[in-house]
């Protein structure tokens, strides 16, 4: 499984830093995780649901470590680009390499490349 395009929207809250949504082969949107500032730097957490005892689940995540530190790293270097180059509120494509960099896209449609290989979740 590839991760083919991040988009970051940035908020300037406390501690919801941005919303990410990623997409799988080009083919799978997973919408609404989130980028929170902590007390030991920045991580992603997963889209999730409130239960009626007031906890939450997860309704979409990585089913390995390995998994959750790729799709986490990607996704805050895909957030620390927009930030850079953004001032404000701003989406952005970004299309995954296999080196962990990303390309940006400003169109509405995800980012593709054909001539560099993608990373693999």
């Amino acid at each position: 499984m590839e991760i083919t395009d991040i988009r970051v929207t940035l908020r300037s809250e406390d501690k919801l830093k941005g919303f990410a949504n990623i997409t799988l082969d080009n083919q799978f949107v997973i919408r609404g995780l989130k980028i929170i500032a902590g007390t030991n730097g920045f991580f992603v957490s997963m889209p999730s649901r409130k239960r009626p005892d007031g906890s939450h689940q997860d309704i979409a995540h990585p089913v390995n470590s390995e998994a959750r530190k790729m799709v986490e790293e990607l996704v805050l270097t895909a957030y620390e680009e927009t930030v850079k180059n953004s001032s404000g509120r701003n989406v952005l494509g970004h299309n995954v390499s296999e080196q962990g960099g990303s390309d940006k896209n400003n169109g509405d449609s995800p980012a593709s490349s054909d001539s560099s290989p993608e990373q693999q979740l």
